[in-house]
């Protein structure tokens, strides 16, 4: 079960960093035509295509920060999944059940991850061990 962990993390951080990539392609295509149309590069716009400037912009950072706010924690988990962490057992388990939402790719992560997530061999893999503690 410890391979199926892995590979459980390796994909949340994949599709995490997918999800970044398309955060900053987001952020530069709408934040890159706000700024065209709103800071007088082409000087035929008219004023409502003006007017509509900051509003595209606004719609840009907020998407972004909504795709960021989905993506970073996927990173996050399947950090903590790779290292075997006891906090990302937990987390996986409802990052997983938030991916059965994201058809089609995160449907099948969200699957497999609440399958290799709850079976009792994979619990055994995130007990906490121990801080060591040097002989007296």
């Amino acid at each position: 079960m410890a391979q199926h962990v892995k590979i459980l993390g390796v994909l949340h951080i994949a599709l995490g960093v997918f999800g970044v990539l398309a955060a900053i392609i987001v952020f530069a295509v709408l934040g890159g035509l706000a700024g065209v149309i709103g800071g007088g590069f082409i000087h035929d716009v008219d004023a409502d295509a003006r007017m509509a400037a900051p509003i595209l912009g606004v719609i840009g950072v907020g998407v972004t920060a909504l795709i960021l706010i989905l993506s970073v924690p996927g990173i996050i988990i399947g950090v903590g999944l790779v290292q075997f962490r006891p906090w990302a057992r937990i987390g996986g388990i409802v990052l997983s059940a938030l991916d059965l939402l994201h058809i089609p790719f995160g449907t099948i992560l969200g699957v497999y991850g609440l399958w290799a997530l709850m079976q009792p061999q994979t619990e055994a893999l995130f007990v906490s061990r121990p801080a060591y503690q040097p002989p007296r």
